[in-house]
């Protein structure tokens, strides 16, 4: 069954789901799905990292919160095996239905991927030796929500850990006026349902208020060169809410075009230099151990 199918059969989803689902900044549709499926493989060397710092070990248990239909189970059930088991967590039904379709297709027979909603999964307390979200908190209105789910997920001495882009600090060299324009669009459309694109430089701040202690961070600010899907990531996430850009007036379908065409020409010139997010690390321990 392809995608656009599981979406409209996924139209009936119990009122929960549904909320839980309305209120991702980025919109629902094939195009948003293939961009995380994509965001995952671009994403790994940052979350193997990430993963690192928290020791995660053969045999221990793990939950990808919020993992759409790839997430990084497969990298966490890399390091789970063996006698470990994974578990990832969506609220969309068709991105649960990829995901694992995802761990079949690679024979990620520890991996279960389960349909809830991340700031009430309704999963037993103290779970799991590493509960991860990544770009998940910055999507939601009440990211603390999440984090204290995450938290009660996490067995006394386990790990939460996660990573969140920063969207007010961008480059674009030489500049462009499309760029800004465009920048300003992306800001109060994300905003608009309570979701913070500042959410990353907040996330140790965050942790420590849900509790972790040791809670430690590292930032990156990639450089994406011509031709990587993620020197144009701030376009693409425009597309995907250029439906809600639309209905709120804050941009007309012209000005729309016209934005995209003009920097999709300025970031092909390899000479020009793109730095579209600073992206935050962090990780923390639940005490008690």
């Amino acid at each position: 069954m392809d995608e656009e199918a599981l979406r409209d059969r996924a139209g009936g989803a119990p009122a929960a789901q549904s909320d839980a689902t309305a209120i991702y900044a980025l919109g629902r549709d094939r195009e948003e799905s293939a961009r995380l499926r994509q965001q995952s493989a671009e994403m790994r060397p940052y979350s193997a990292r990430l993963l690192d710092w928290t020791g995660l070990a053969s045999g221990q248990h793990a939950i990808d919160l919020g993992c759409g239909p790839r997430g990084i189970i497969d990298l966490l059930a890399e390091r789970v095996a063996p006698g470990g088991q994974v578990t990832g967590l969506d609220a969309d039904p068709v991105h649960v239905t990829m995901a694992r379709q995802f761990a079949a297709e690679h024979g990620l027979g520890n991996v279960e991927v389960i349909e809830a909603d991340a700031r009430y999964t309704g999963l037993p307390p103290d779970s799991f030796d590493l509960v991860h979200a990544r770009t998940l908190l910055m999507t939601i209105p009440d990211p603390a929500e999440v984090l204290a789910e995450m938290t009660r997920l996490a067995r006394p001495g386990g790990w939460v850990a996660g990573l969140e882009a920063d969207g007010e600090h961008s480059l674009c060299y030489p500049a462009h006026p499309a760029w800004d324009r465009l920048s300003e669009i992306f800001l109060t459309a994300f905003s608009r349902n309570g979701a913070d694109p500042l959410t990353g430089r907040r996330l140790p701040e965050l942790y420590r208020q849900a509790g972790l202690t040791g809670v430690g961070a590292e930032c990156v600010a990639p450089l994406h060169p011509a031709g990587y899907s993620r020197r144009t990531i701030r376009l693409d996430l425009v597309r995907s809410m250029r439906p809600v850009i639309m209905r709120h007036g804050i941009a007309d379908e012209a000005e729309l075009d016209e934005l995209d065409r003009a920097l999709r020409e300025h970031l092909a010139d390899p000479d020009t230099l793109v730095m579209p997010f600073l992206y935050f690390m962090a990780w923390g321990r639940k005490p008690g151990r």
